[in-house]
């Protein structure tokens, strides 16, 4: 490796300081728009399925970019990506806050996604190259708290806003931040990871783009227009079949987009499988509590935000502190105990009503946050220790590409479930001649069926209990040697 590619000494503070800021401000970003639909509808004159696509535009571009940062972060210098990235991102929030009209909001939304798709996988791929094994826990554990505590303080951030000012000023707010870590990248970022300048793989991207694209299109329209929809089984086989075809073209290339024989090793394969049940439990507070207290309650966006913030401030203290506990003691017993705090808050919302306290609310809530914050970032830390070092970036890639689609399977799955089960309550109470206000019947039905939803959560957290016994602390291997202990 060159001087030029990887300076020493490396100053590991200022760096990851800018990149984790970095992190923060994308992730931020990516849950403002949900908040302000209701604005943006009366502003642009435009449907809410319409409004509906800066969100999931967004998605969609952030998901079919994580794929290819694997590529990315071998092609380029980490200074030029991080910049390349960060600029890209304030590109699009310039022309969000600006646009005249919808469609060009749109488009910085998009533009938006192309660059924090990059960010997360990139800063996690340089905690991998600048900490040995036994210290990364410390350092993914702020990383965590970026991820974590961005999207549960955005919808009080964004509530705040639209209830002073206009929607134009969540965009303007985050532009002089993300032009503030665009400088100090510019003045303290330095080079890293070790750049080899790979192919790039064209049918492998063309095959990601279309496969990640139709798939993540096809379960954010699941939730909506029903699992049965001739629009949604047509994107979801065409997603899977794209997806089939890309499997087999990378475990036949010689110079792979994704290497996706990084699931050779186990712990890498096992943890994967806990991030999907896990990434679900975790949709649940950032999805269905709000449903709940706007929709179901009457609470405004920002006393909603204003109950998840004390869980946010406590994931925002533990996550670091879990991830040392991690150096020291792995992930399996900070998995186990954190699942089962977890699940055990979680059975405090399978008994909603309408006159559930706030307060109860706020403490239940808290509490998942706790149990979250000692699992989350030791789990994906356990799997991506196992890697040896040239797979660091193609393991930083599948873990946060896995990651979204699973939320975008677990959001589908829990809408599916809170709208299927509403119905089934409304037809019980009809057919046994229960009387009363419409809406107030409507109303009962669907907190009925968000105590469902948050049953199918738990048992998505007990499928990630069970799967969380068999973690074991393991450290880099070589290239082209596995750990033969099978995954069970």
């Amino acid at each position: 490796m060159s001087t030029s590619n990887k300076p020493t000494p490396i100053q590991k503070g200022p760096l990851l300081f800018v990149m984790i800021l970095g992190a923060f401000i994308a992730v931020l970003n990516q849950t403002l728009m949900s908040v302000a639909t209701p604005e943006l509808m009366g502003d642009f004159q435009i449907s809410a399925a319409t409004a509906q696509w800066l969100t999931t535009g967004y998605m969609l571009v952030n998901g079919v970019f994580i794929p290819v940062t694997a590529y990315f972060m071998q092609r380029f210098t980490t200074r030029e990506l991080f910049l390349s990235a960060m600029l890209i991102f304030l590109g699009g929030s310039i022309l969000a806050g600006a646009a005249p009209n919808f469609g060009l909001l749109l488009a910085g939304r998009l533009i938006q996604a192309a660059g924090a798709g990059i960010i997360m996988p990139l800063l996690m791929n340089v905690v991998l190259a600048i900490y040995p094994v036994e210290k990364r826990g410390g350092a993914m554990g702020m990383i965590g708290f970026a991820i974590i505590f961005a999207p549960a303080i955005g919808p009080t951030y964004a509530g705040y806003i639209l209830d002073h000012y206009s929607w134009r000023s969540l965009f303007y707010v985050i532009i002089p931040f993300a032009a503030l870590v665009v400088v100090l990248a510019w003045f303290y970022l330095k080079n890293v990871t070790e750049r080899t300048r790979p192919k790039l793989d064209i049918w492998g991207l063309i095959l990601s783009t279309l496969g990640f694209g139709t798939l993540l299109y096809g379960f954010s329209r699941a939730g909506s227009i029903g699992w049965s929809s001739a629009e949604v089984v047509a994107t979801l086989a065409s997603g899977v079949v794209l997806l089939i075809l890309f499997t087999w073209r990378q475990l036949t290339s010689s110079n792979p987009l994704l290497e996706l024989k990084a699931f050779k090793y186990n712990m890498f394969t096992l943890t994967t499988l806990i991030n999907i049940a896990v990434t679900v439990v975790m949709y649940a507070d950032m999805m269905l509590l709000p449903l709940y207290l706007q929709n179901m309650r009457g609470y405004s966006a920002l006393d909603s935000g204003l109950l998840m913030l004390p869980g946010a401030l406590l994931m925002g203290v533990m996550m670091p502190l879990a991830g040392r506990l991690f150096d020291r003691f792995g992930a399996k017993w900070l998995s186990i105990i954190g699942i089962l705090i977890t699940i055990f808050t979680t059975f405090g919302f399978i008994h909603l009503t309408d006159s559930t306290s706030y307060t109860y609310l706020l403490l239940m809530s808290t509490g998942r946050r706790l149990g979250m914050a000692l699992f989350l970032m030791p789990i994906t830390t356990a799997g991506l220790n196992q890697l040896p070092e040239a797979m660091n970036a193609h393991g930083t890639a599948i873990a946060n590409t896995v990651k979204q689609v699973a939320g975008a399977i677990g959001t589908s799955l829990l809408v599916t479930v809170l709208t299927n089960r509403t119905q089934f309550h409304l037809a019980d109470m009809t057919a046994a001649g229960v009387s009363g206000d419409p809406r107030h019947l409507l109303l009962e039905a669907s907190i009925s069926g968000m105590n469902d939803a948050y049953l199918a959560v738990i048992i998505f957290g007990g499928i990630g209990l069970v799967l969380s016994f068999f973690i074991k602390k393991t450290g880099n291997v070589e290239a082209g040697e596995q750990e033969l202990v099978p995954v069970r």
